[in-house]
Parts: structure tokens; sequence; C-alpha cells
């Protein structure tokens, strides 16, 4: 197990939509630890899913002000409360944007041995979650931004 390389924005494996786990085996467990791992090796990195890694699977790990964890295949309940907060994507490092989510979300899924899990979050973390399981659904969070704000981080992102 080791850190991987975390591919870049314009990687045609993140705008795929990643397919359900239906396996909870050590390839799973394995899978689990490298997105940790890789995630964790740097200052400021709060959370990774694996398309970032380049595998198709609905897995998402997540590290927080003193909550860690992962989801195997996620669901998403939304707060109506939104904020705007600034947003960044270690697919396009260096890029901090103002981004509208809700506040707050309550996420179902399961651990890597099958174990239904639910995991409550308001403020950074609920933002953390939404933003890697929308990377289980090929989108960026570039793709939440208005036209012209999009143009704009294309621009800086080139």
């Amino acid at each position: 197990m080791a850190v991987q390389r975390i591919r870049a924005f314009d990687d045609p494996v993140l705008r795929a939509v990643a397919q359900p786990v239906t396996a909870f085996d050590k390839e799973l467990r394995s899978l689990v630890k490298s997105l940790t791992l890789t995630m964790r090796q740097g200052a400021g990195r709060a959370g990774l899913a694996a398309p970032q890694l380049g595998v198709q699977a609905r897995v998402v790990v997540f590290d927080y002000d003193g909550r860690a964890g992962h989801l195997v295949n996620p669901r998403l309940e939304l707060s109506e409360r939104t904020i705007v907060a600034d947003e960044a994507c270690l697919s396009a490092p260096g890029l901090w944007w103002p981004l509208e989510r809700s506040f707050g979300v309550t996420a179902r899924g399961r651990d890597m041995y099958g174990k239904p899990v639910t995991v409550r979050a308001i403020g950074t973390l609920a933002r953390v979650l939404q933003h890697e399981v929308d990377h289980l659904d090929g989108v960026l969070f570039v793709d939440r931004l208005a036209d012209d704000e999009r143009d704009r981080f294309m621009e800086m992102a080139r």
C-alpha cells in the first residue's frame, strides 16, 4: 500500500460515474487504506474519492476536525439551509473558490466490512462529504460554478 497519484481535474476518469461496490473484501480494504494514506500525505487534505485515484468505485474517505472515516456506496440527505464558503479540490491544487453547499448532511453508506454507517455533519465536514460524493457522480466542484466563474477557474487551472 502506497501513496497514489491524484488525478488532475481534466482527467476523463473524473467525469465517469463510479460503480457501486458489491464485494466487501481484501481489495476494498486495500483501496480504503490507499485512499486514506494518499489523503493524509499533505496538509489541509480533508477528503478523497476513489475516482481521484483512477478507481471507479463508490468509496470516499474523510478526515476533518477530529472526525475521520470512510463511506462505501454513500447516499446523502442534504439540509435545506445552505452556506457559501471557499472550496478546493486535490485534483486542482491551489485553486480555492466560493461555492454554495448545504450546511448539513446525513451520509449513509457502509464501512469496508459491509456494516451500515451513518455520518451526520455540519459546516466544513458536510461540505467535504458533498464534494467527495460529487466525485462519485462524475461532478467536479467547478461544474457547480456560474459560467463566468467557471471560465475564470479554467483559465487559472491551465
